[in-house]
C-alpha cells in the first residue's frame, strides 16, 4: 500500500474560492481495457443524461455552474476552458456519443457524470513527492493536457506536484495519466457546490472503482475551505 499523500491549499486559490471541498481517494487498483459490460452501463448513463437535459441547460446543473463560477473568480473564461464534466455532458446531449480510453479512466468518467463534478484520475506513482498543492495557474506555466497538447492554464484550478501541475477541472496532465500499468490511484473530486453529498459522492466512488477497478486499500480523506 502507497504511503498517503496530504493536500495544501494554496494562498492564491484561497484568496479567490471559498467554502470549498475535495475528496482524495487513494487505493490499489487493476486497470484493463474497458469491458463490453463497463461500456453498455455507460450507454445507459449516457441515454439517461440525453433523455434529461438540453445542451443549454447543462451549465446550470449546481455542480457545474459552481465550477465555472470557481473559474470566474480564479480568472478564466468557462466557456473557453469549459470544466471536463460539462464537456462530456454536452458531447452526450449533443449526440456526438462516448469514448472509451481505459477501465479506469471511465470509471472517472462515469464518476464525473452521476455527481456532476469535475474527477481528475492520476497515477500515483507518476506524482512527484508526498504533497499537492491546490492551486491556480500561473502565466506561462507549463502544462500539457492529455489529448490537448499544450494548455493555457493561467487562471484555472490546478494540483501541482513537486516538479509541476498534474490536473485541472478542465483537463489532466499527460505526465501523470493513467495507463493499463496503473496499479496506484489517485483520485481527486472537486466540490464547488456546497449543497452537494460528500458521503454519497464516497459511495459512488467506492461502487464504480470497486466494480470496474477492483479498488482495494482505499483511502479516502476531505479537505475543506470555508
Amino acid at each position: 500500500m502507497e504511503t498517503e499523500r496530504t493536500v495544501e491549499f494554496d494562498k492564491a486559490f484561497t484568496d479567490c474560492v471559498s467554502n470549498y471541498r475535495t475528496l482524495i481517494f487513494e487505493a490499489d487498483v487493476v486497470n484493463n481495457e474497458t469491458s463490453d459490460e463497463q461500456k453498455r452501463a455507460l450507454e445507459a448513463l449516457a441515454e439517461d443524461i440525453a433523455g434529461k437535459y438540453k445542451v443549454g441547460e447543462i451549465n446550470s446543473i449546481p455542480a457545474i455552474a459552481a465550477t465555472r463560477k470557481a473559474y470566474k473568480a480564479c480568472g478564466k473564461d468557462p466557456n473557453r476552458y469549459r470544466p471536463s464534466q460539462e464537456q462530456l455532458m454536452r458531447r452526450i446531449v449533443r449526440g456526438l456519443g462516448l469514448y472509451y480510453v481505459n477501465a479506469l479512466v471511465d470509471a472517472g468518467n462515469e464518476l464525473s457524470l452521476k455527481t456532476g463534478c469535475s474527477v481528475g484520475c492520476f497515477d500515483a506513482d507518476k506524482i512527484e513527492g508526498g504533497t499537492v498543492t491546490l492551486g491556480v495557474g500561473r502565466e506561462g506555466e507549463p502544462y500539457e493536457g492529455i489529448g490537448r497538447g499544450i494548455l493555457n492554464i493561467e487562471g484555472l484550478p490546478v494540483f501541482r506536484d513537486a516538479i509541476g501541475g498534474i490536473g485541472t477541472p478542465t483537463s489532466d496532465n499527460e505526465r501523470t495519466k493513467l495507463s493499463l500499468d496503473t496499479r496506484h490511484l489517485f483520485v481527486t473530486v472537486h466540490l464547488f457546490d456546497p449543497s452537494i453529498d460528500e458521503d454519497k459522492v464516497t459511495e459512488l466512488f467506492m461502487e464504480i472503482f470497486r466494480r470496474w477497478g477492483d479498488a482495494r486499500n482505499i483511502r479516502h480523506r476531505r479537505y475543506r475551505l470555508k
